[in-house]
């Protein structure tokens, strides 16, 4: 058990949006100026830690840990999920945010007792952050049989050499261990299994930490997105993750959960810009009539607010048939979900920073920073073609078999 959530799912909304109104909302702009004066944009936000402490003190920890280890279900998360996106480093507060949620899950399903200890243990007490190295600038990573970095045995050692990209919290000082996804058995018939996954700590000799990446424009610090080059590095074989060749297998438990939060957190940026929006329409005027007044605003407003409804009906579905059935059989809503759900965003915060005129482009609204949260969205975790094209077979054969 690494949880004890024994508050209702309605207590957990109700105290959590409590939290968010009085600790996260007013200290949005206090974060960002933080953020701006730090000497290194990827070191620790003062304000970060303080927040922390207190959502501990007050229970709001670890919310995503799923109910099989004294969490939460998909369902009842959830909301949860959706107020904790309204602000983009929120997440972080609560202990609960990408891709330390995913990598916490890799540790409590795959890892060993010294593993968990060393690794799952600070992750849990948010003392230490982590990373999920998987994607490579030089394949075409959204088929991960196609990564090639080396992690071949050399005695008692693994030995890696490649070069991984937008590796999310790399930058980030927090963080102290990267799970390593490369290639230990290039010629297996079994494309599947030439794959391991290995623990491999940020200070070991041999890593080259050559840039921060940016989205559109933006870096994301303190987490950020970096290019890694991995030379000559070596860690203890005791350090590969459940075994060799197990590393496609891994990355499939783990990724299905974490596609299914980004889309609840996406449908609170959504749900935050409509809102955002509605205000604005009625506080400005042009021609004569305010915003709201006109016939175009209207459509938008109408169009935004049923996309949303939409997608969340649709991620709440696939959060119940996560509880019902698990991720593997409920991979179909997963997939579809993923492919509705950043796009949606991507819409329906772009019409919502139109609204808002060249105001909306800027850093003074968070629609901005959001509307890129959901274009990368539909790269990570697998783009949105990859998502359609499995998603299109599964129903094929689901109703040409019928």
């Amino acid at each position: 058990m690494y949880a004890n959530i024994t508050a209702s799912a309605e207590a957990l909304q109700n105290q959590l949006q409590a939290f968010m109104d009085k600790h996260i909302y007013p200290n949005e702009t206090l974060y960002h100026e933080q953020l701006h004066a730090l000497e290194d944009r990827f070191s620790t936000v003062p304000l970060m830690e303080e927040l922390k402490q207190k959502a501990r003190d007050e229970g709001l920890w670890n919310l995503f840990m799923p109910k099989a280890y004294g969490g939460l279900s998909n369902a009842d998360y959830a909301p949860l999920a959706e107020i904790m996106g309204r602000v983009m480093w929120s997440p972080e507060v609560f202990n609960c945010n990408a891709p330390d949620t995913g990598n916490m899950e890799v540790f409590i399903k795959y890892g060993n007792e010294e593993q968990k200890k060393q690794w799952l243990e600070p992750l849990l007490a948010g003392e230490i952050r982590s990373s999920f190295v998987m994607t490579e600038p030089d394949v075409a990573s959204s088929d991960a049989t196609n990564v090639q970095t080396s992690v071949l045995r050399d005695g008692d050692d693994y030995v890696i050499n490649g070069r991984k990209w937008f590796i999310t919290n790399a930058m980030y000082e927090r963080t102290k261990i990267f799970i390593v996804m490369g290639k230990s058995d290039p010629d297996n018939p079994n494309r599947h299994l030439q794959q391991s996954q290995i623990l491999v700590p940020k200070d070991t000799p041999g890593i080259t930490i050559e840039r921060a990446l940016t989205t559109l424009g933006y870096d994301d610090a303190p987490s950020g997105h970096a290019e890694v080059l991995f030379e000559d590095v070596r860690v203890p074989a005791s350090n590969m993750l459940l075994g060799e060749g197990r590393g496609f297998e891994i990355a499939q438990g783990r990724l299905g959960p974490g596609r299914i939060h980004h889309c609840m957190r996406l449908i609170g940026c959504a749900q935050r810009a409509l809102e955002f929006a509605c205000r604005r329409a009625v506080s400005r005027s042009t021609f004569g009539k305010t915003l709201a007044e006109h016939q175009s605003v209207r459509e938008d407003i109408a169009k935004c607010f049923s996309e949303i409804e939409q997608a969340r009906l649709l991620t709440l579905k696939t959060a119940g048939k996560m509880d019902e059935l698990g991720a593997s059989e409920a991979r179909d809503f997963i997939a579809a979900s993923k492919i509705t759900v950043p796009l949606m965003a991507q819409t329906v915060i772009d019409r919502c920073m139109q609204i808002h005129g060249a105001g909306g482009l800027t850093a003074d609204y968070f629609m901005a920073e959001a509307f890129n949260y959901a274009r990368w969205c539909r790269q990570a975790d697998g783009p949105d073609q990859v998502h359609m094209m499995a998603l299109g077979k599964q129903i094929i054969r689901q109703y040409a078999d019928a």
